[in-house]
């Protein structure tokens, strides 16, 4: 998705067995499996928990919200979808009081008919710096487009994310619970350091493991794989973005499109 996604030796990252992180071959037994899910998960809602108890309140827009971004490539945490531009469609709804907002976000490249994305997403805002994210990655393409179908062998995958956001600084971790064998894990940092003459620019840098550093180790060991920094003015963008941990960057220009 947005802000989230560059390998040494090219791949076709919509294959299942590629995505996944994980040969259908695996033998790991389901109480393994399920450790290890918990021991992630739990370690993630300590960190959460511990940093929302620190802060309180909130406001936010309400009601619906629809958009579009024009991207010249679609790059997501250090990842690159598709070989064009995509269009990136959104449609949200932020529920009046609570500032609770679901949504569905998209991305269809324009060149490359295997490179599809549709997903849900719940935010919940968590005090005034913080919010807890649920979403469901749908990828309806390589003949897996049974939507229907959340198992280890369907194109679903579930994400449970927390994002934190003060002043300058932002901070995200997320942990795959569900459709991702290696239950991969990522965690970014932003900062803000330019805001002037309707300028806005950040850095950014971000690392994973699991299915976000495969193709680079057979362990899929954590790495740095997202690093760059972001200039935005009005509905314009760009940015240029490194992957570390397969030596490659794309220089990203996008147009933002809303009512």
């Amino acid at each position: 998705m947005t802000q989230s996604a560059n390998h040494k030796e090219p791949r076709n990252i919509f294959d299942k067995k590629v995505f996944r992180g994980t040969s259908y071959s695996n033998t790991q037994s389901t109480f393994e499996k399920g450790n290890s899910i918990m021991k992630k998960t739990s370690k993630f809602f300590t960190l959460l928990v511990g940093l929302v108890m620190m802060f309180s309140g909130v406001a936010k827009a309400e009601g619906f919200s629809v958009g579009a971004d024009v991207v010249s490539r679609y790059i997501w945490r250090g990842t690159q979808f598709g070989d064009g531009i995509a269009v990136q469609p959104s449609l949200s709804y932020t529920f009046p009081g609570i500032g609770v907002e679901v949504g569905a976000w998209g991305s269809y490249d324009l060149s490359d008919d295997d490179a599809s994305e549709a997903d849900l997403y719940l935010t919940i805002p968590l005090g005034e710096y913080f919010s807890f994210t649920v979403t469901d990655y749908f990828f309806p393409t390589g003949g897996f487009d049974d939507y229907f179908n959340w198992g280890d062998d369907g194109s679903h995958t579930v994400e449970l994310a927390a994002g934190f956001e003060a002043a300058n600084i932002s901070l995200f971790g997320a942990v795959n619970v569900s459709g991702d064998d290696d239950n991969s894990i990522y965690f970014e940092a932003g900062y803000n350091f330019y805001d002037k003459d309707d300028y806005s620019a950040s850095l950014f840098v971000g690392g994973g493991d699991g299915m976000y550093t495969n193709d680079s180790n057979a362990g899929g060991d954590f790495d740095i794989v997202n690093v760059g920094v972001s200039v935005s003015k009005d509905i314009f963008s760009a940015s240029y973005i490194v992957n570390p941990d397969l030596e490659t960057s794309w220089l990203v220009v996008g147009v933002t499109l809303e009512p």
